[in-house]
């Protein structure tokens, strides 16, 4: 887990919380997918349900939320990198209107093993681009 000050910096753009009972039960983010100039409107979006949480529509009411304002915001590419085994979070992005575009081989780690991550995108049904 990275520290406030290090979360807080790669996610200038969107933050949003979901609260249950006084207690964030799930966060979602929006990051610029790079500074220059030609990727102004295209974004990395994070969006994570604590497991207490998950299955009572949080990540769906996050990721609807954070596309409206991204798209609002002038974004009109949100990007989302998936493990293949997340199979939650691979349905909960195609029902707002993702598609997997390609795969990673080995990108990230976890618990010590190298997995592929699934490369998913979503263009804006807006047309403010």
């Amino acid at each position: 887990m990275p520290s406030w000050e290090r979360w807080d910096a790669a996610h200038p753009s969107l933050r949003l919380v979901a609260e249950g009972e006084g207690v964030v039960v799930g966060w979602a983010a929006l990051s610029p997918y790079s500074d220059r100039r030609c990727y102004r409107g295209v974004g990395e979006e994070s969006v994570y349900v604590g497991a207490a949480a998950r299955g009572r529509g949080v990540g769906r009411a996050l990721l609807d939320a954070l596309i409206e304002r991204a798209e609002a915001d002038g974004y009109w590419t949100l990007l989302a990198g998936i493990f293949p085994e997340n199979v939650a979070s691979l349905a909960l992005h195609a029902a707002a209107g993702f598609r997997i575009v390609g795969r990673h081989e080995g990108l990230g780690e976890k618990d010590g093993v190298w997995r592929d991550v699934l490369l998913l995108e979503r263009r804006s049904t807006s047309t403010n681009r």
